[in-house]
């Protein structure tokens, strides 16, 4: 199973986290996030970074077309993650650029294929994550169960508030029918000791149990 660490700000980090093979880190480029990557480092520092296992992701919030694809350029991203109010129009013209991650805030009452449906052709991927106020992660997780028997027909990214203590639940969610489009588990704040600096033990260990289920 795959996994993605988002709201990584340290490159030192980042090496380690390809060392224990995880697919993704993800760089959050909304000024209104406490892991802002530009409070962190430049965006020649963050081209830098590479390694064996792990690409970079880049996440926007209503950023402009221009911003988005100047960033990819700048800081040599492998995906784009739109995390805001972004219009199937506005992913086709990323899409033509860079592969792209289109993120939905779930709620309880949601008809989630509707919701989706008119990004079926122009993003890459889907990432469903846990709606509250803002843009922002919640560190709260959403009601798997209303993704459980779906057929979303595109592969996604489950996130919101997953961590250490998880895993039974992970388990379990890899035997429902919609995992068979489960491309990637998305972690964060559950595995922090401060905004954007990762407990690196709570990391190593977490990775070791999901790459086992």
């Amino acid at each position: 199973m795959r996994i993605k660490v988002c709201g990584m700000t340290s490159a030192a980090q980042v090496a380690q986290l390809d060392e224990m093979g995880v697919e993704f880190g993800g760089f959050i480029f909304y000024p209104h996030s406490p892991r802002y990557i530009s409070r962190f480092m430049s965006r020649a520092e963050l081209k830098k970074i590479k390694g064996k296992n792990i690409n970079k992701v880049g996440v926007f919030v209503n950023a402009s077309v221009e911003d988005v694809l100047q960033a990819v350029d700048d800081c040599g991203l492998y995906l784009v993650q739109l995390h805001g109010d972004e219009t199937p129009k506005y992913c086709e013209k990323i899409a033509d650029y860079v592969s792209v991650i289109k993120a939905f805030r779930i709620r309880e009452d949601d008809n989630l294929l509707w919701k989706v449906k008119d990004y079926q052709e122009v993003a890459d991927m889907f990432l469903f994550d846990t709606d509250g106020a803002g843009y922002g992660g919640t560190g709260k997780k959403f009601n798997w169960e209303l993704l459980k028997d779906l057929d979303v027909h595109k592969p996604f990214f489950l996130s919101g508030g997953i961590g250490p203590e998880d895993i039974d639940k992970i388990k379990d969610f890899a035997g429902y029918p919609v995992a068979k489009d489960l491309f990637s588990l998305d972690v964060n704040s559950r595995l922090e000791t401060s905004p954007g600096v990762k407990n690196m033990e709570l990391v190593r260990d977490f990775v070791k149990q999901v790459k086992q289920i």
